[in-house]
């Protein structure tokens, strides 16, 4: 039985996820979906992640840029910047202070 994930609750992981999956290399939209899928997140649908790099092209932490395919048009790759890797780090902090929490919080008196 597959988990729902609030969807409250995932946007603003979703946004820390693609920093640190961009920081590594440069992607499009859907390969970008391929790989949050890849980390257990499958249901994400695409009408959620475009809209979001769009929120984080406006916001400074990423840059699209157009770039030739060989599977047929042209994609927007999407590349951090350096205010993109200070949100990214800012979220893996306030991650791990927040899971750990949670964590103590459900493991307490088992």
């Amino acid at each position: 039985m597959k988990q729902q994930v609030s969807s409250q609750m995932l946007k603003g992981i979703l946004q820390g996820m693609m920093l640190i999956i961009l920081e590594k290399q440069p992607d499009y939209g859907y390969g970008i979906s391929k790989q949050i899928n890849k980390y257990g997140l499958a249901e994400i649908p695409n009408g959620t992640i475009y809209p979001l790099l769009t929120t984080m092209e406006k916001r400074g932490l990423v840059v699209g840029k157009m770039r030739a395919s060989a599977d047929g048009p042209d994609r927007k790759y999407y590349y951090v910047t350096s205010v993109g890797v200070e949100a990214k780090q800012e979220f893996i902090l306030s991650w791990e202070t927040l899971s750990g929490a949670v964590n103590s919080l459900i493991n307490e008196g088992e």
